[in-house]
């Protein structure tokens, strides 16, 4: 119990690593349009999302603060890189808009499972998923800057699938908690 109450760990100094790194990814995109650097951060940044998470599990410093800091890293990076990209491509709004209220409705279940249960619980597979789609998306639209609205429109559309998907199963997923902790 008191490991999961641990504040400064390795894998939470790379998750704060990675919230540092977003207005970078809008001052490279958006300030300077060096798009190849921008995908750069932003793979430095996924990288260090894989890290943090195997060095938490393998060496046993898995907390709280980790369990809450890591999805807000993803999530900031998501979103502003998502606000950079809808600078030059329309079919990206709806990502950021299903991003946005997707991540508005799990804070609000996340607190109301953690008052009800006592429980802070980790990402699930489908989270992650759906983090790696999105950020597929983002990558392929940074990298192939003249990228086809067609295929745009497709990217935006699995990016929203793999969302929609994730939220009705983490909302599955917590009305089976709250049952159990009546």
């Amino acid at each position: 119990m008191e490991k999961e109450r641990r504040v400064i760990t390795i894998p939470n100094l790379l998750s704060a690593f990675r919230i540092l790194l977003v207005p970078v990814i809008a001052w490279l995109y958006c300030g300077k349009g060096d798009y190849p650097l921008t995908a750069g951060v932003l793979l430095l940044s996924g990288a260090t999302d894989i890290v943090d998470g195997l060095i938490a599990r393998r060496f046993h410093m898995v907390s709280d603060l980790g369990k809450v800091l890591d999805p807000v890293a993803d999530k900031l990076t998501q979103a502003v890189a998502l606000g950079c990209l809808l600078t030059r491509f329309p079919a990206v709004w709806w990502l950021l808009a299903v991003l946005v209220g997707k991540e508005v409705l799990m804070a609000a279940m996340g607190i109301f499972v953690i008052r009800r249960t006592g429980e802070v619980y980790s990402a699930a597979w489908h989270g992650k998923l759906a983090t790696c789609i999105l950020y597929a998306v983002i990558f392929t639209h940074i990298v192939w800057f003249d990228i086809p609205a067609g295929i745009s429109g497709c990217l935006a559309a699995a990016g929203t699938a793999g969302m929609l998907l994730s939220l009705a199963m983490y909302a599955a997923q917590n009305l089976r908690r709250l049952r159990g902790s009546v």
